[in-house]
């Protein structure tokens, strides 16, 4: 801080008392100099007092620390929604609930070999190497059908932290996309070879020159190919389908129209069998919004499915109402040999056949349900399946009604026919 008396205000009052002298001399008034000279240096002293005197530096500020309480291992990794262990010298000292849950709640303070008890784990577990381990699969651990993928990272006070995650999701996905492209392949191979065995035999003058065995060479080699044909359209259709699935469907269809059209197409393919065909269709059912093409599918295919596996002669009847919960219910019922109750969850599954002979026997591809099972997710609809052995199958489908134009539609019946039974109705 610079001196009130220093150079500039000496000089300042040097300045005062010459102007002071020259005013007595020029005036003769010594009362006005002394009014110049000290009205001159209060103005010099207040010049000093408030000048330009660079403001003290800030006094330095103490280094910022987290004054906090140290962090909690237990806490941290409870918010975290996998299972979490945190190891010392090979001991679990942490796990969080999701841990506990899968391993037991006695693994804290257990040793960690033991609290994950799996082979590929134990060495990987004990290995004195701080570096991180490279991911583990670890198959069975908790259930039989789960998988799980284990990942080790070391800590700077020299535990670690073990990292379990669930990957049981991922390798069913990746299984049934191999199981997927092997029975495809599969069902394309079966009637490709046969056409191409076929097409050499004829290729032979002895068997060529036949004209019963060329006609009836020819004729399976048609089946063959006609069958090869329906598997690459359901392959491409369910494709299709899967693509579209996020895309909601809005036209507005009219379910029992649509059930008179495909009625009245299968009777005209099925000849004496079509006559087994009936339709109940409520009065007041409301419209859907739906994707008409696809809706015809899953009427199609669920029809289809109930006149090879009903038995000739019974009726395949198709019911369209209202159900309590204001969706619209569509039931196919047979009266076949009925499903067993451990295949019906694996019914829409592709190419799954409870008897494989019999359904390639009948032309099935085994993607018929697996295809309505899409389009109904596709049109945020329910899909269930009944059945009793000896009796029959139901097959219903529940869609999203949408606003009715307030007209009543009568109950109508193509055929009259005897109720199913309650125990064969899934409805």
């Amino acid at each position: 801080m610079p001196h009130p008396f220093d150079l500039r205000t000496l000089t300042g009052m040097s300045v005062i008392a010459v102007v002071t002298i020259a005013t007595w001399l020029l005036h003769g008034d010594i009362e006005a100099a002394l009014i110049v000279l000290v009205g001159g240096i209060a103005a010099v002293l207040v010049a000093v007092g408030a000048g330009d005197t660079p403001a003290p530096p800030p006094a330095p500020q103490p280094a910022i620390r987290d004054e906090g309480a140290p962090i909690n291992i237990g806490e941290l990794i409870e918010a975290i929604v996998e299972p979490i262990l945190i190891v010392s010298d090979g001991r679990v000292v942490h796990a969080n609930a999701p841990a506990r849950a899968l391993l037991g709640g006695h693994i804290i303070g257990e040793d960690v070999r033991l609290a994950i008890r799996h082979p590929a784990a134990a060495e990987h577990l004990t290995d004195r190497n701080p570096a991180p381990a490279a991911p583990i699969n670890l198959v069975g651990l908790g259930t039989l059908d789960q998988r799980w993928e284990m990942r080790m990272t070391p800590m700077s006070d020299q535990r670690r932290v073990v990292h379990l995650i669930d990957q049981t999701g991922s390798y069913a996905a990746e299984r049934m996309r191999v199981d997927f492209v092997a029975n495809a392949s599969h069902e394309l191979r079966t009637p490709l070879a046969s056409i191409l065995g076929f097409v050499e035999t004829l290729s032979d003058d002895k068997a060529g020159g036949d004209a019963d065995v060329r006609a009836r060479f020819l004729k399976v080699m048609f089946d063959e190919a006609r069958r090869m044909q329906r598997l690459v359209e359901d392959l491409i259709s369910l494709s299709r389908i899967e693509a579209e699935k996020y895309r909601l469907p809005g036209a507005e269809i009219d379910l029992a129209v649509l059930v008179e059209e495909v009625h009245a197409e299968l009777a005209d393919t099925l000849d004496l069998r079509g006559e087994d065909l009936i339709a109940e269709i409520d009065g007041n059912v409301p419209a859907v919004a739906g994707d008409r093409a696809q809706l015809s599918q899953v009427l199609h295919n669920l029809i289809g499915n109930a006149m090879k596996y009903g038995r000739p002669g019974t009726p395949v009847i198709t019911r369209l109402r209202r159900d309590q919960t204001g969706m619209v219910r569509l039931s196919v019922a047979d009266e076949g040999d009925g499903v067993p109750p451990e295949h019906l969850p694996r019914l829409t599954e592709r190419f799954y056949r409870v008897d494989a002979g019999r359904s390639r026997a009948m032309g099935g591809t085994g993607l018929g349900l697996a295809i309505v099972k899409h389009i109904i997710e596709r049109h945020r609809g329910r899909l269930d399946l009944n059945s009793v052995v000896g009796k029959g199958t139901t097959v219903s489908v529940l869609l999203p009604a949408i606003a009715t134009n307030g007209t009543a539609r009568n109950t109508v019946s193509s055929k009259s026919h005897a109720t199913v039974t309650e125990a064969h109705a899934s409805g």
